[in-house]
């Protein structure tokens, strides 16, 4: 196979954390429901190739997400192993409720910088979808969990436009401060550029989240989430999420196209030099596989040009 050439570039990490979320943000867009043992395969391989984070399933009301409505059975057939995290997104108590009966030992909240996407995808306000997050989270610490906090429609909303950075950065502080260890600023609909990047990353600094907690989640909309993960890597950033193929969206914004596949986030970074643990060779042939699955090719330029 293919490899890149790999040429250090200063002011870059040695090594970067990808956040897998293919098997949850990617498979909860798709049309088709995907049966529980073919998500499962797709995990085992995605831990075979080295990935470490990957975030499995939701436990969202299957009313509102039914493609994922098989969050305890898959979970009840996973065997990884211990050195993989496994986080699950829940929307409130009773999705931290089911977690805790599935064994979770880490979970993600999703909230959002703009109220009409929290109207949409709460059914709440930018205000009250922190009641709900409140005690998720305090019984979450108390159990001992850990807990990534998601904001969606950092930098554009399709029914508000662009979004100020200060109204993301309100939103972040605040679940910092509910005890969020790593909080995720998603590019929901894909329209960031670098130079929003390097200023919602300063901005959140100057409120005290530091790059330490950050981590950037980019969706390829307009083919500048790779431009823009290089920027937020610059800027000390070193958690990036991405999804294997670039499987994705979101089902409550229509413009919202696929995330940051993996396989051009890994290929990117071999040739930078930086290390992610993560084997291209066993990653093309599983986004392969899991796109024959779904009936359609692989989104990854990467994956199109090394499985040919």
């Amino acid at each position: 196979m293919r490899k890149p050439e790999r040429v250090r570039a200063e002011g870059l990490p040695e090594r970067v954390t990808i956040y897998e979320v293919g098997p949850r943000d990617g498979l909860q867009n798709e049309s088709a429901i995907v049966d529980v043992a073919v998500k499962a395969e797709f995990i085992r391989r995605l831990a075979d190739a080295g990935l470490t984070t990957i975030e499995t399933t939701s436990f969202v009301h299957p009313k509102w997400v039914p493609q994922l409505a098989d969050a305890a059975e898959l979970l009840a057939a996973l065997d990884l192993p211990t050195a993989v995290r496994a986080p699950v997104l829940v929307p409130n108590e009773r999705g931290l409720d089911r977690a805790l009966e599935a064994g979770v030992r880490e979970i993600a909240i999703f909230a959002s910088a703009t109220e009409t996407f929290a109207k949409k995808n709460l059914n709440s306000t930018v205000d009250d979808q922190f009641t709900m997050f409140a005690p998720t989270v305090r019984r979450a610490l108390d159990e001992g969990l850990a807990v990534r906090g998601y904001v969606s429609m950092c930098y554009g909303d399709p029914w508000e436009g662009d979004v100020p950075a200060e109204q993301v950065v309100r939103v972040g502080a605040r679940l910092v401060e509910l005890g969020c260890h790593e909080l995720s600023l998603g590019d929901t609909i894909g329209v960031a550029t670098p130079g929003q990047v390097v200023r919602l990353i300063s901005e959140l600094g100057k409120a005290g989240v530091g790059v330490d907690k950050l981590a950037v989640h980019f969706h390829d909309t307009y083919g500048q989430a790779l431009a823009n993960t290089l920027t937020a890597l610059r800027e000390g950033v070193t958690t990036v999420d991405s999804s294997a193929g670039g499987l994705g969206g979101c089902p409550y914004a229509e413009s919202a196209t696929g995330n940051l596949a993996t396989e051009d986030l890994v290929w990117q970074l071999d040739g930078l030099g930086i290390e992610t643990g993560v084997d291209l060779d066993k990653l093309v042939p599983t986004s392969t596989w899991m796109a024959t699955q779904l009936g359609k090719p692989s989104a990854s330029r990467v994956v199109q040009a090394l499985a040919g």
